[in-house]
């Protein structure tokens, strides 16, 4: 699966699932993750519960959209020029 292709909640079975006495190869097989997979979203998500992953989600989609509104508004602008100008000269 891509990188997006997975949900929350098969993050979250990462660490319950880990914490259950299973060996990294049994999780990873029942996932159908690789273990390199496996180890990131332990490192990367070690401890927050659902809602804190769905909370997260939405906070980055709000600032990639936040960030193209700030792209948008800066490229309608018009270059300044004229005497308030400043020149960098070296």
């Amino acid at each position: 699966m891509g990188k997006k292709g997975h949900r929350e909640e098969d993050i979250l079975r990462v660490s319950r699932e880990a914490e259950s006495g299973d060996t990294v190869v049994e999780i990873c097989r029942k996932l159908g993750i690789s273990q390199q997979t496996f180890y990131l979203w332990k490192k990367k998500y070690a401890g927050p519960g659902l809602s804190e992953l769905h909370e997260l989600r939405q906070l980055r989609d709000e600032n990639a959209k936040l960030k193209r509104l700030v792209a948008d508004l800066s490229l309608d602008r018009p270059l300044p020029s004229g005497p308030d100008t400043v020149t960098f000269i070296g």
